[in-house]
């Protein structure tokens, strides 16, 4: 299975290692939608940014 993942809300103001975690999975701007494989290296990146992204089973 994939995820996909959509930023949802901004990068602007944020902790400098959440904006790199959002970089590492492809997302630059709101709307930016990537697909990520379901392991346990993306889902540790998604529980990091949580609050910014939404996701959805791909």
């Amino acid at each position: 299975m994939a995820k996909n993942i959509t930023l949802i809300k901004s990068l602007s103001g944020r902790k400098q290692d959440q904006i790199a975690t959002a970089h590492s999975l492809g997302l630059r701007k709101i709307g930016d939608v990537t697909v990520q494989p379901d392991n346990a290296q993306t889902l540790g990146k998604i529980t990091k940014i949580s609050h910014l992204v939404k996701v959805t089973e791909a």
